[in-house]
C-alpha cells in the first residue's frame, strides 16, 4: 500500500495480514517496478489492484510479469482493461464500459458480486419495520472532508419527530470535536462514536440510515436498513442514481450541498411511512444475497486451475 489510514491499518492487522509499504505515487512506474519485485518475492495466486491511479499500463506491467490480475472498478475510468478478470459490483455496471479490453479479461458485474465483510454476511436477517421510525444511524464515510455529517444533523435537528441518533464518525474524519458539540446540542438523543467495530449491528438497530453513497451501500442494501443517500462524491452518482431507479434507496440530490429543509422532509417522510421503509429495504434486500465474495473466490480458483 502507498497510502493508508490508522483505521485500516488496524483492521488489516486484526486479519493478521501483513502490510509492505510502496514508498512511490500510487500508479506510477516506480510503484509498478516496486510492487513486481514484491510479486516475485511473495509468489501470488492473484493481484488485486483497486485505486483510480491504476491504468492500462499499470496492469500490462503486471500481466507481462506472469502474474493473474484483478482490477476492482467503479466507472470504467480507465478506458482500456488488460487485466484477467474486471470486478464492478455497482448496480450501474454494465459491459459497455468495458468495450475496449482484451479477449482474456472477464467482467464480473453487478451487486451480484457484491464483497461483503463476514460481519455484514452474519448479520443478514428479516427485518421488522415498525409503523413508527426513531432509530437513525448517520455515516458519512471514512474521512468526510467537507464535514457532511454536520450538516446532516442540523437537517434532522429540523425534524419535529422526537429521534434516537447514532453517528458514526470514521477513523479518518478531522471533524470529531464539531460533530460532538452539535450533538451535545440537539433536540434529539444523540450518541456520536468513533471508527467502531460494529457496524453491522448499527445498521440492525437502525430504522433508517443517512449515508455517503459509496460501496457501503452493498452493506445497507445486505442488512436491509431504509436508506437516505448522499452523493459525497462524484464517483457514487451513478450508483446512487441506479439505486435510486430501481427504489432500492432514497437520493438526496445537490451532493454534499443538498437542501438541509429537504433532508428534513424526507426524514419525516420515511419515520413516519412504516410502507415506505418497507419497500426500500424489501427491493435493497433482494439485490444483495450475500454470496459475491465466494463467487469472485470461484472465478479465480477456476482461473488459477
Amino acid at each position: 500500500m502507498a497510502e493508508v489510514t490508522q483505521a485500516i491499518d488496524q483492521r488489516l492487522s486484526e486479519e493478521n495480514m501483513r502490510v509492505f509499504r510502496i514508498q512511490d505515487t500510487p500508479g506510477s512506474d516506480e510503484d509498478s517496478k516496486q510492487f513486481r519485485t514484491l510479486a516475485r518475492d511473495t509468489r501470488p495466486a492473484w493481484v488485486v489492484v483497486d485505486g483510480y491511479k491504476f491504468g492500462e499500463r499499470y496492469e500490462r506491467d503486471l500481466k507481462n510479469a506472469g502474474l493473474r490480475v484483478l482490477v476492482v472498478d467503479d466507472n470504467g475510468r480507465t478506458g482500456a482493461y488488460a487485466a484477467d478478470v474486471v470486478l464492478n459490483q455497482n448496480l450501474h455496471a454494465r459491459e459497455s464500459l468495458y468495450s475496449v479490453r482484451e479477449t482474456y479479461t472477464r467482467l464480473l458485474l453487478g451487486p451480484r458480486y457484491a464483497l461483503l465483510r463476514r460481519e455484514f454476511t452474519s448479520a443478514m436477517a428479516e427485518r421488522t419495520i415498525p409503523t413508527a421510525g426513531t432509530k437513525v444511524l448517520v455515516s458519512m464515510g471514512g474521512s468526510d472532508p467537507e464535514n457532511v455529517t454536520l450538516r446532516v444533523l442540523a437537517a434532522i435537528e429540523l425534524v419535529e419527530i422526537k429521534l434516537e441518533i447514532t453517528v458514526v464518525v470514521g477513523g479518518s474524519n478531522p471533524h470529531f470535536d464539531s460533530v460532538a458539540a452539535s450533538a451535545a446540542k440537539s433536540r434529539h438523543h444523540v450518541q456520536v462514536r468513533r471508527n467502531v467495530g460494529n457496524m453491522h449491528e448499527l445498521m440492525s438497530w437502525a430504522e433508517l440510515a443517512i449515508s455517503a453513497a459509496g460501496s457501503v451501500c452493498w452493506e445497507y442494501c445486505a442488512v436491509g436498513p431504509p436508506a437516505l443517500l448522499v452523493t459525497v462524491a462524484e464517483n457514487q452518482i451513478a450508483n446512487a442514481r441506479a439505486l435510486m431507479t430501481a427504489r432500492a434507496a432514497a437520493v438526496l440530490g445537490g451532493g454534499a450541498s443538498f437542501a438541509v429543509a429537504e433532508m428534513a422532509q424526507v426524514v419525516t417522510r420515511l419515520m413516519t411511512s412504516a410502507g415506505d421503509r418497507r419497500a426500500l429495504s424489501e427491493v435493497a434486500r433482494k439485490l444483495v444475497d450475500g454470496r459475491g465474495t465466494k463467487r469472485v473466490l470461484a472465478v479465480l480458483a477456476a482461473t488459477a486451475s
